[in-house]
Order: structure tokens, then sequence, then C-alpha cells
């Protein structure tokens, strides 16, 4: 379990004042068992519910961009309107579930290994993570 002086030591690290609310983002967000995925909004909620304290959308938008930028947090994008965010920051793959809006962790044994043939001048690979979108099978 993570410690308050962490947590402060995050936000400081991440360029934040570690305001009481802030600190309840980060008990929501990293004293967790395993690591989970949530969408900005996702995370009010369970703030609201888990925490029972009411922070505002801008302070966990602020908090989990900053937290993302430092490489607390892992963005995933679904499409242009909709993101993910992951507190597993290690390179791994997704399946997304469109019909339940679920993200959902695949492990490397799951998938093939990956060969990318194409390369772009003045450019390396940094890492290659697949997201397979899934839906209803109604057959």
């Amino acid at each position: 379990m993570t410690t308050t002086v962490e947590f402060i030591n995050k936000l400081r690290n991440s360029g934040l004042r570690p305001t009481k609310q802030r600190i309840k983002i980060c008990e929501v967000l990293f004293n967790k068992e395993t690591t989970f995925h949530f969408t900005i909004n996702d995370l009010v909620k369970i703030i609201e519910t888990e925490a029972n304290e009411k922070i505002s959308l801008a302070t966990v938008y602020n908090t989990i961009h900053a937290f993302e930028k430092k490489g607390y947090l892992k963005e995933i994008p679904i499409d242009s309107n909709q993101s993910y965010f992951d507190t597993n920051v290690t390179d791994h793959h997704h399946f997304y579930d469109i019909s339940e809006k679920k993200l959902i962790d695949l492990e490397e044994v799951d998938v093939g290994p990956i060969n990318i043939k194409k390369s772009i001048p003045g450019k390396k690979i940094k890492s290659v993570e697949v997201l397979v979108k899934l839906d209803t099978d109604n057959q």
C-alpha cells in the first residue's frame, strides 16, 4: 500500500501542488491490488463512490494528464473522441469491447510475433502495442 508521503512526492514530481483532492485521486489510482483502466469521467464517478469525495472534473483531468506526462499513467486512445488511462505503464496489448466500453489487458503470450517491415527515415520504433476492438457476435 502506498503512503501519503509517496503520493505527495508523485504529485510534486508531476509539477502539481499536493492538495487534499489530488491526494485522494492518488489513493484511488495507486492503492489498488491490480492495475486498472479508466476514462476521466469514470474516475470522477469512482472517486465519488469509493472515496465519498466530490472533486471537479478539471482537477481530475489536469492531475491525470500531469501523471501521464510524467509516466505514472499510460493513455490508450480508442478513437479520436475516447481515451482510456492505464495504471500499468509497461508495454502491453489490449482488447477493447465496443459494446461494453471496456478495456481488457491482453497478455504478450496471446499475441504472435509482430514484424513491422516499413521504416520511417529519422524515426525508430519505441514500442508496438496492439489494440484489438471486439464487438458482440450476433450469429
